[in-house]
């Protein structure tokens, strides 16, 4: 697990749901999260299912639910702190699914790791108008912590730009979300590479 993490959002999108994720597979992107609060299930199982085929050679992850990443048969999950427990994910979607978790400090990143997550999205790191309900910045002191104590890939999300970027990877990040940084541009899959690029 390393590099760009890529994360769907129709509202910062200019060319659309789709047209994005094909950007970001151009840009080499490996992982793709599918998050879509607005729509009904039924429209969001339409979108996962067609994601799902442009995705086949990538790990492509589902936000929050469970039973979508099953019904569409997605590599995993994005869990949050107030979704199903990851002891009970688990049950539902069996040992070879990967089950990521948000933590906002080292004590749920370790609690994390005992209950069996594949990897931690810690965030947010910045200041971020993304996700209205993220909390206090976190900060990269907090990716460096965690990386001492845990043995677990970790996604820095929230407020991450190319001016900042390079300080989050530095302080132990394997992979960056950023969303309106990179969906905002007019060339999705030109901004990616330039992420993409600091991992080198």
């Amino acid at each position: 697990m390393k590099g760009f993490y890529f994360i769907t959002d129709e509202h910062l999108s200019r060319r659309g749901l789709f047209h994005d994720v094909e950007d970001a597979l151009k840009a080499g992107v490996k992982i793709v999260q599918y998050r879509n609060k607005a729509l009904s299930t039924a429209e969001m199982f339409q979108e996962a299912a067609k994601l799902r085929k442009l995705c086949r050679r990538i790990t492509f992850l589902i936000n929050d639910r469970i039973d979508l990443a099953l019904a569409v048969g997605a590599d995993g999950v994005h869990l949050g702190q107030d979704d199903l427990p990851i002891q009970a994910a688990r049950k539902i979607l069996g040992k070879n699914k990967i089950i990521g978790l948000t933590v906002h400090s080292l004590a749920e990143a370790k609690l994390a790791f005992k209950k069996g997550a594949n990897y931690l999205g810690v965030s947010p790191i910045f200041s971020t108008r993304t996700k209205l309900d993220a909390g206090k910045p976190v900060g990269c002191s907090l990716i460096s912590k965690i990386k001492e104590k845990i043995d677990l890939p970790i996604v820095a999300v929230g407020g991450i730009n190319l001016f900042n970027a390079k300080t989050v990877i530095y302080s132990g990040a394997d992979c960056v979300a950023v969303i309106s940084a990179v969906l905002a541009k007019k060339s999705v899959s030109a901004e990616i590479k330039k992420f993409q690029r600091l991992f080198l």
